[in-house]
């Protein structure tokens, strides 16, 4: 039994300003209007398995669910979910979903390792190579998928390979993994033949993989074990233990096993294949015209070339200009040398360190319940178009500092005001005061639209109070 493992957590911050730490890499569209982590799903389905299993933050689980739920999937395949309170890198990811897998369905069983942000469009290549890792993990190698390099790339690690070793058809026995390289150093194992990019995605038999944790890692072996055995079952999604996952080695499956492990193998993708780790790798996916410029949204480009402009609701517009990456979004505005594209996370440290909030969020946010947009804010108010889903409800809170108006623009709303609870139509409204429980829900079969106005002497996000929630939220 093959069961595909999504491996979905990292930011994406050479993709902001549209990848975001609460909206990542995984969730931004691409021109053809699916994101990376539906295109992963689609790929790890094509394989016809039983089950997948998707590994997250818990804070993305609701969207993860919201983007499956827009592709159609044959039927007979069961969605499976593990939450992780907080990201502590591949190896205990990888750990915890084996045990969650040996559990249901036993030490036999072979796991798929999918990140859920690579981009491979040759469907059956990628069978093909996954049919001869699997083959491979039956005779209980550790096997993992290397990309021939297209050129000295700096950016990805590198597998080297014994080419006088041949295991099977298409494997090879693997010499050693090697670090980000510098670009010397990439342009000799460019010109050896011996080296692949690593690409992260990796197959082996559960039982193998474990034992080969305990061997190379006892320590995260054992603190992932603990931190299972402290996890409930009985709730759905899983959600791993909090306190015990948080006291565990943060290390990446290559240090903690495949480094270490006796028999290593990789498989050679004859698949196409990008992590779009850059804006340069995502404005390849558009088309360019006779001046080499590429453009994703609505832009006037004059005199200028090679550029990538991305735009998500305004015109752009340029005169004179030569290999500019431009990126527009509601609230923030990139725009750099594309030669530098890679250095973008620099912009996000700096915000980080500044605790500037689009770092993190969008003008839109998305929630269990649905989004909400800021429209405008200023001192003492700010205006939300808030965006409820047909049988979901927010949860009922109040707040210490601020008042909020609710106005209904289309669909219905059913609304807990303290004591009262009513039904408001288009062009109803209601006032909550300041220190009154209240609650919004969607009883209808459409979209609940409707503007907020809050005011008050402090209207930050923190300020909420929940006394019940339907997502499990504190």
């Amino acid at each position: 039994m093959l069961i595909p493992v999504i491996l979905s957590g990292g930011a994406g911050t050479r993709l902001w300003p549209v990848s975001r730490e609460a909206h990542p890499k995984p969730f931004i569209l691409l021109p053809d209007g699916q994101s990376l982590m539906q295109k992963t799903l689609l790929r790890a389905a094509a394989l016809k398995p039983d089950c997948i299993l998707t590994i997250t933050n818990r804070d993305y689980f609701f969207i993860t669910r919201d983007a499956y739920a827009d592709v159609a999937l044959a039927p007979g395949i069961t969605l499976d979910y593990l939450l992780e309170p907080a990201g502590r890198n591949t190896a205990p990811a990888i750990a915890a979903g084996a045990l969650r897998i040996r559990e249901q369905f036993g030490d036999e069983t072979t796991m798929l390792v999918l990140p859920s942000d690579h981009l491979i469009h040759d469907f059956a290549a990628f069978a093909d190579a996954v049919l001869a890792a699997a083959g491979l993990a039956e005779q209980g190698y550790l096997v993992t998928f290397g990309i021939a390099p297209s050129g000295p790339e700096t950016g990805f690690g590198y597998i080297e390979a014994d080419q006088s070793r041949r295991l099977g058809g298409a494997g090879l026995s693997v010499r050693r993994f090697v670090e980000k390289p510098s670009r010397e150093k990439a342009e000799e194992y460019l010109a050896s033949g011996r080296y692949y990019w690593n690409s992260g995605m990796f197959c082996f038999r559960v039982g193998e993989f474990l034992g080969e944790l305990a061997r190379c890692a006892p320590e995260v072996s054992e603190a992932v074990a603990a931190a299972w055995q402290a996890t409930p079952r009985d709730q759905v999604p899983i959600a791993i233990d909090q306190e015990s996952f948080a006291r565990i080695r943060d290390i990446s499956i290559d240090y903690a096993v495949m480094e270490n492990a006796t028999r290593v193998a990789v498989v050679p993708g004859r698949f196409d294949w990008s992590d779009i780790g850059s804006w340069q790798a995502l404005g390849e996916l558009v088309p360019a015209d006779a001046d080499g410029n590429r453009v994703q949204g609505e832009a006037v480009l004059v005199d200028s070339s090679d550029c990538f402009v991305r735009s998500e609701d305004r015109l752009v517009a340029a005169l004179g200009v030569q290999n500019l990456l431009v990126v527009d979004t509601p609230d923030a505005l990139l725009i750099a040398d594309r030669s530098r594209a890679q250095e973008v996370k620099s912009i996000v440290r700096r915000l980080n360190d500044g605790g500037h909030q689009s770092a993190r969020l969008h003008r839109t946010v998305h929630r269990p319940w649905g989004t909400y947009t800021v429209l405008e804010e200023g001192t003492r108010f700010k205006i939300k178009r808030i965006v409820v889903k047909p049988g979901a409800s927010l949860s009922l809170q109040y707040h210490h500092r601020r008042s909020e108006h609710w106005v209904v623009v289309s669909g219905s709303a059913k609304i807990v005001n303290g004591e009262h609870e009513i039904i408001l139509g288009a062009d109803q409204s209601s006032y909550i005061p300041a220190g009154t429980a209240h609650r919004l829900a969607n009883p209808g079969k459409v979209d609940c639209v409707m503007i907020e106005v809050q005011s008050g002497d402090y209207l930050g996000e923190d300020d909420i109070i929940r006394v019940e929630d339907n997502y499990g939220r504190k």
